[in-house]
């Protein structure tokens, strides 16, 4: 990578490293989902917005936070808004209903959007998890 202004690889693109923390809950047909977006840095985020994707197809009516939409079968999108660095952004909270009960859902997290940052280490804003109706919080 070649030198640039702090937090900046060449050609000048600042560089932030997103992460997703959060919980999931499946009881029989709804999902419940609570994730919190980080920046460690080093160039904070003007604007960001996660996807979440099921593995199983969600019911046709959803009730959505106001910064989230669906965007297909199995898929929704929520803005996370600015990312300072150092520190957590907005707790997105929401309920998903799937089509019909599952015993098991596998839940994907990841950037739709970065704020046109370029983020070097992906391991930590790209995750899988599994969540079991059990009606116990699953970490992530």
């Amino acid at each position: 990578m070649a030198g640039g202004p702090a937090g900046a690889v060449s050609g000048g693109t600042p560089r932030a490293d997103l992460s997703f923390h959060g919980s999931a809950v499946l009881t029989g047909d709804r999902v419940e989902v609570r994730l919190t977006p980080r920046d460690a840095g080093p160039s904070a985020v003007k604007d960001a917005s996660v996807r979440l994707r099921w593995s199983v197809a969600l019911a046709e009516r959803q009730e959505l936070p106001a910064a989230c939409a669906r965007t297909g079968e199995r898929t929704v999108v929520c803005g996370t808004g600015a990312l300072a660095v150092g520190r957590a952004g907005r707790t997105l909270r929401l309920t998903v209903g799937l089509r019909r009960a599952a015993s098991e859902v596998t839940l994907e997290v990841e950037p739709a959007w970065n704020g046109g940052v370029s983020d070097p280490d992906r391991s930590n804003d790209r995750l899988k998890v599994l969540v079991l109706d059990t009606g116990d919080a699953y970490a992530f």
